[in-house]
């Protein structure tokens, strides 16, 4: 095989160093020269259309941003400057640092009016500052400057963020550390990683997976600051509990031992750190958790006697298992002291918070259990209702299918329709991520959802059988148009619906995206209030002891996406079907989509 392949090369070196040999004819020069020079010509002609677009979508950009000055909406105002000017900085930074000043005083007459929960300042900032340091600094200054010192109240510490200033400096510094830029997260970080509160943890902690000796360093100095903080109580220490053995799980309790929480679906695993900083914590934790307590009235921690004995009932496993022996029976001492002074009723409560990123996660069989035996004692139809309602938020946890066949043990009728919708949806985001087609497809036929939760599942389901079975992708965004324009005319969800299967259309047929854009337009013309911008899809449900509100995010409901695609492929189009928007917000948010995809191409 080899001795083929030498003789095959050595053939071809023969046949090219006898054509190299030969004296092209004048016609063979004259082909290539004129070939030389077309593709100049098309190489010329190419640069001067690229050149041509960057000016007209410049010139897009500085329209809509004199528009934009007009905005009354003072929240769209500030949106729109700052992502004009986040996407002409390349070209024009002088004029990009103009708008973003604008778009603060926007943001700051928003925040202002505060007729939105959204903190509007945090989202302009965190652009800026990706853009131009100098700015953010100066702005985040001005924040503190017009705060003014703030006395420490401890009635009104937070527990869950900083004060406005020094969190909006975190959350720039957040927003670093999301795009990979350690070093810049670190810069605006610093100077308020000084406070043990669930935000500074969590940066600590999606620190840790970037540059683990970056954030050990940082947490053994807040360590060291609390020990010698006589405001430091057990929830600082169950805070900083979190760090080592249970990141991005935060569990604090308050006066009467009742805890306010939160964990992830999927939590990170415990922090593998030196046995001296392991080893740091128990020492610091043991000596704020041992302080003499104070009298009730005297009492200025946020736990007061009953959530110091919740923390160290949730923390005890914790010095049992890492803490040295001496240690944990000090605090096995302390506890049986605290467990003295609270009631029956507390020491006997069984709480999900107290093992939540502790113990080990249980089966799903082990957890229904303790339920199902609540359910035969249980004295009303309501709080049967309660505990299966809780029973299939269990098997939901684990996209177990049992979830359905417990909410339809419920008996009233309308708290069973309401948790059968938010069950229903939950499986089928489930499905869907698993790409468990035939799962989620069956969903969307017979459970209980809304025209668009089922036009997403179908769209979706479509984009994952595109590639193995595009006739029938085909045939369920088929079915998804069928099922947008079941949605009211004035409805918001339908010219959602239809981006969604704009969407899905790029993946199928794209020759008729192009008309599914132009439908969605119409629709949101028909609408009140459609911006374009940050599609979701919200489901909410309350029974007697419990509240929840679902939020997940739809890209595919958004105008960004679909234009900045199509922006490339025909231009003039783009910009005629954005010019066609009626609605302020969804005619800026399309505009800058396709300013954004020319100035950004290579």
């Amino acid at each position: 095989m080899k001795r083929l392949f030498l003789i095959i090369a050595i053939s071809a070196g023969l046949l090219v160093s006898s054509v190299a040999g030969q004296r092209p004819t004048p016609a063979a020069q004259s082909a290539v020269a004129t070939s030389g020079e077309t593709a100049g010509v098309a190489k010329a002609e190419a640069e001067r259309l690229r050149n041509e677009r960057r000016l007209q979508a410049r010139s897009l950009l500085i329209a809509l941003a004199s528009e934009a000055r007009s905005f009354k909406d003072q929240a769209l105002r500030a949106r729109t400057m700052t992502r004009i000017a986040d996407t002409l900085w390349t070209v024009d930074p002088e004029q990009a640092r103009g708008l973003f000043r604008r778009a603060w005083d926007a943001a700051e007459n928003a925040d202002r009016e505060g007729k939105e929960s959204a903190n509007f300042r945090q989202q302009v900032l965190s652009v800026i500052a990706r853009r131009d340091r100098t700015l953010a600094e100066d702005l985040l200054q001005k924040m503190k400057d017009d705060q003014g010192e703030i006395k420490t109240d401890n009635s009104k510490r937070s527990l869950w963020s900083l004060n406005e200033a020094a969190q909006h400096r975190l959350d720039v510094a957040e927003s670093f550390l999301r795009t990979g830029d350690v070093k810049q997260a670190l810069q605006f970080a610093d100077p308020v990683l000084t406070s043990v509160t669930i935000s500074t943890l969590d940066f600590l902690v999606q620190l840790r997976v970037k540059d683990a000796a970056a954030a050990d360093r940082r947490f053994a100095a807040l360590l060291a600051s609390s020990s010698g903080n006589m405001l430091s109580d057990a929830n600082t220490v169950s805070l900083l509990s979190s760090y080592l053995f249970s990141p991005e799980t935060y569990v604090v309790f308050n006066r009467v031992g009742t805890a306010d929480s939160y964990w992830p679906r999927t939590p990170l695993p415990p922090a593998d750190v030196s046995p001296e900083l392991r080893l740091l914590f128990f020492q610091i934790a043991a000596s704020i958790l041992s302080r003499p307590q104070p009298s009730a009235d005297q009492d200025q921690s946020t736990t007061g006697i009953a959530g110091k004995y919740m923390v160290l009932k949730r923390l005890m496993p914790l010095f049992d298992s890492f803490a040295p022996k001496e240690i944990a029976a000090a605090m096995h001492s302390h506890f049986e002291t605290v467990s003295s002074q609270v009631t029956e009723e507390l020491r006997n409560a069984q709480d999900e918070s107290l093992r939540k990123g502790i113990s080990p996660e249980k089966s799903l069989a082990d957890e229904e259990q303790p339920l199902l035996n609540q359910i035969e004692h249980a004295k009303t139809s309501a709080e049967r209702d309660d505990l299966y309602f809780r029973l299939a938020l269990l098997a939901l946890g684990k996209d177990d299918p049992k979830a359905r066949g417990y909410v339809a043990k419920i008996d009233e009728s309308e708290f069973r329709k309401r948790a059968q919708r938010y069950i229903d949806w939950g499986l089928a985001i489930g499905a869907i991520k698993s790409k468990t087609v035939e799962t989620a497809l069956e969903l969307a036929r017979n459970g209980d959802l809304t025209h668009v939760q089922r036009v997403w599942v179908m769209t979706q389901a479509a984009k994952v059988l595109a590639k193995t079975d595009r006739q029938r992708a085909q045939s369920l965004l088929e079915d998804a148009t069928a099922e947008a324009r079941r949605i009211d005319g004035s409805d918001l969800d339908r010219p959602r619906a239809l981006l969604a299967i704009a969407n899905g259309l790029q993946l199928t047929d794209p020759a008729r995206v192009w008309d599914a854009i132009f439908d969605a337009v119409k629709a949101a013309n028909s609408t009140e209030g459609f911006t374009g911008d940050g599609g979701a899809i919200n489901v909410t449900v309350n029974s007697k002891s419990l509240i929840l509100s679902k939020t997940d995010p739809v890209p595919d409901f958004d105008i960004s996406g679909i234009f900045s695609q199509f922006a490339n492929t025909d231009y003039y189009r783009a910009v005629q079907l954005a010019a066609g928007f009626q609605g302020e917000a969804a005619r800026a948010n399309a505009t800058i989509a396709i300013a954004r995809a020319i100035l950004n191409r290579a």
